[in-house]
């Protein structure tokens, strides 16, 4: 193979003529980046395919929806990213990238004419916090003393390859030190629980359990509690930072860094199969009929589903890997807008500090309706929305004086009905095609204009990407899921995709999956990309012994 000469943000496509390399990488999503950098800072040599004209997966950004505007493809903040210390190894800074951040890092807009607002600063949140209720502020401040005492330990747990050994063993150290079972239990309570517990204000309340609503378990559920948490302390932590010009430029500088240690990436080069010989990967196969042969390992950066059952057939797996795939569960699917607007939103009420990305929810029980109807199979009538105003996070996103956002929510994989259809009015029923996808949107736009009145007159181009359209970019989207399946309880650590494959490695030797469907799941954090190129290498060193 030849190495692909192509710009920072994306790489040329080139016939992929028979080959060997050490390892074959399969996606160039966050983790499948991560993989190749570490396998090519052990000195191996490694081949990157991507199906997609570009590289990053799920972190990537056009300027697609309005001439000078940019807008984040997919994910756009990246608190995991920092916090993550297999991305922090890579020091990506020397490659380009930037960090930047909103003037406040979250917000959620009352039902009274508020906010409730997340800074970098924690006093400055306690002190907002502490004005709306007295008390929640220090109740606040308790839980960031125990996030300083834990945190950092639960961060290397979470993103260790199962068992976590060493974070757990760390952890088990400090429990006494925020307060042991007690702590514990708190971790144990679905979110609602915890906020309602620990804060009096709506606002508060909302702060924590609105960043449950990042994930996709339901916010009364076990589980819930954890997620928000971890969340809420990174967000206080480490802040919601962005790639200043674009998500792109954080999946730029992991390309950038590979190519210097001597990786090839080729885009528009679809795998069709792993290729194996008795129990054993040795490569794989090009949807053009070329073959790539892997003489140590090959990663697959792709949803469960995919290695297990389209890149390896059925007849192939182990009668096990079958079982455990029929129950294998997505995440809901997701509905995002992009909007250019021709200023800032008009918000009914100006928060102190313009936050970067903002939690749309009423209430603690709008927040419960909203995924007891995700749960039940429905459309929700009012969204949960996740928006993001990326022009306040970095000024180059579009022409001054107007503003780039998106919003998201999420919807159910198998619509059974729609909470929002009005009497006698056309439901939403799931074919996601332009009606469908024109309404959701339509609903979307509704809730925002509720908190900022005069919102539709600021847009020059809104683009609604479908469940469908999410996954015509991003194979691994499938339904417009994001996170690679359900992070429930069920299908996590050891059930993770499957019972009994908690950790990169799958029943065939040399083949490792390492992607957000492995341990430890969704997130930009590179670390089943990682886990799975820590598993080679160790595989590795074991067979040179013997």
């Amino acid at each position: 193979m030849m190495t692909v000469m192509g710009t920072r943000s994306q790489d040329r496509s080139t016939s992929t003529d028979a080959s060997r390399h050490d390892a074959v990488v399969i996606g160039s999503g966050p983790n499948g980046l991560m993989a190749a950098n570490l396998l090519a800072d052990a000195g191996w040599d490694v081949v990157l395919l991507e199906a997609q004209r570009g590289i990053g997966g799920a972190v990537a950004s056009a300027s697609d929806v309005a001439p000078g505007f940019v807008h984040d493809t997919f994910s756009a903040f990246y608190p995991l990213t920092m916090a993550s210390p297999a991305m922090q190894s890579l020091q990506l800074e020397q490659f380009g990238l930037q960090w930047l951040h909103a003037p406040a890092v979250l917000g959620s807009p009352l039902a009274d004419g508020g906010w409730a607002l997340l800074h970098r600063d924690r006093l400055r949140t306690a002190a907002g916090l502490d004005r709306a209720l007295p008390g929640d502020g220090d109740a606040w401040l308790n839980m960031i003393g125990q996030w300083d005492k834990i945190g950092s330990a639960v961060i290397d747990a979470l993103l260790s390859p199962f068992p976590p050994v060493k974070g757990g063993l760390s952890i088990a150290r400090r429990l006494r030190q925020v307060g042991g079972a007690s702590f514990v239990q708190m971790m144990l309570e679905p979110v609602v629980t915890m906020a309602q517990k620990r804060f009096g204000h709506a606002g508060a309340q909302l702060l924590l359990a609105g960043n449950a609503g990042h994930g996709d378990i339901p916010v009364n559920a076990m589980g819930s509690g954890v997620f928000g948490w971890l969340l809420t302390m990174l967000a206080q932590d480490v802040g919601y930072p962005s790639p200043a010009g674009g998500a792109g430029a954080l999946s730029a500088a992991m390309a950038d860094r590979f190519r210097t240690r001597g990786g090839v990436i080729h885009c528009d080069t679809r795998v069709s199969a792993v290729l194996l010989e008795g129990n054993r990967a040795v490569g794989v196969r090009t949807a053009n009929g070329d073959v790539v042969l892997a003489k140590r390992a090959v990663i697959a950066d792709v949803l469960a589903s995919s290695l297990y059952g389209e890149l390896l057939r059925p007849e192939q797996l182990p009668a096990r890997t079958r079982r455990g795939m029929r129950e294998f569960t997505m995440d809901p699917g997701t509905v995002k807008v992009d909007f250019a607007l021709s200023s800032p939103i008009p918000w009914a009420s100006t928060p102190d500090a313009a936050p970067g990305t903002v939690h749309i929810v009423d209430s603690i029980a709008d927040l419960n309706t909203w995924t007891a109807q995700l749960d039940s199979g429905l459309v929700p009538a009012n969204p949960f929305m996740l928006l993001g105003q990326m022009t306040t996070t970095d000024p180059t996103r579009s022409p001054a004086g107007t503003e780039s956002i998106w919003a998201y929510t999420h919807v159910p994989q198998h619509i059974r009905g729609d909470a929002g259809a009005s009497s006698g009015g056309s439901a939403i029923i799931g074919r996601w095609d332009s009606s469908d996808a024109e309404r959701m949107a339509d609903r979307m736009q509704a809730r925002i204009e509720r908190y900022a009145p005069g919102f539709g007159d600021r847009i020059i181009t809104r683009r609604v990407l479908s469940p469908l359209d999410l996954e015509a970019r991003n194979a691994n989207l499938v339904g417009g899921a994001i996170g690679g399946g359900t992070a429930a309880v069920h299908q996590q650590l050891i059930f993770r995709p499957i019972p009994g494959l908690g950790r990169a490695e799958t029943p065939f030797r040399g083949l490792y999956l390492g992607s957000s469907s492995a341990h430890p799941g969704g997130g930009a954090h590179g670390a089943a990309g990682s886990n799975a190129a820590r598993a080679a290498l160790a595989h590795s060193r074991i067979s040179r012994r013997h």
